[in-house]
């Protein structure tokens, strides 16, 4: 069984949990306390320099970054449903990957991150950052079933976990009505599970 290094509150450790789910695979989880620095200890550090959660230990393989951890989960259990083959459609996959990277990570997560952990920053310049990407993605959705196109994909499973906690970082979603038919479409999936610690998600 592959190994998570894992913390519940992280919506990057959700999105491994997520698409393991959604693929029926099984991880063992383990626990990393940030608060006490347990991602500096050398044992960490051996398995990611960077000292950042999450990391999968498949065997002799270790795998660090969300993203990177979602491609080797996909390659090696779904034979190009999540991440397709064809380099079109793998750019379209990979392009919103980048946002969930970017624009996401550096505005709603990051206001998630002041608003809920006490991270400094300058929480405006966040929320200006984060209404961007859920006004590009609402706008992708008003086109699209899926972000990278008309089926579900790693684009969908990479973006959605901090937008859904984005009530956390003080956004209102209620402005942004493709994004919440995606939310339910997304839930209705055989083997979704909510992120347990994100309980505005499942009531938007």
């Amino acid at each position: 069984m592959m190994t998570l290094y894992d913390m519940e509150l992280s919506g990057n450790c959700y999105k491994v949990r997520l698409l393991a789910s959604l693929l029926g695979m099984r991880l063992e989880r383990i626990a990393v306390n940030l608060r006490t620095a347990e991602n500096r200890s050398p044992n960490f550090l051996a398995l990611n320099p960077r000292g950042e959660i999450p990391v999968l230990v498949d065997a002799d393989t270790v795998v660090w970054d969300s993203h990177a951890i979602l491609v080797y989960l996909a390659g090696k259990h779904d034979g190009g449903h999540w991440y397709p083959e064809a380099p079109a459609a793998r750019a379209r996959v990979l392009q919103w990957m980048a946002v969930a990277a970017h624009e996401i990570q550096y505005g709603v997560a990051a206001a998630r991150a002041v608003s809920l952990f006490g991270r400094q920053g300058d929480i405006d310049a966040m929320r200006a950052t984060g209404t961007r990407a859920l006004e590009l993605i609402d706008r992708r959705l008003g086109d699209s079933a899926w972000l990278a196109g008309n089926q579900v994909s790693l684009a969908d499973v990479a973006c959605y976990p901090y937008l859904s906690c984005a009530p956390d970082g003080g956004f209102v979603l209620d402005a942004y009505p493709h994004i919440l038919r995606w939310f339910h479409q997304l839930r209705s999936l055989d083997g979704y599970t909510p992120m347990i610690q994100c309980s505005v998600a499942e009531n938007t």
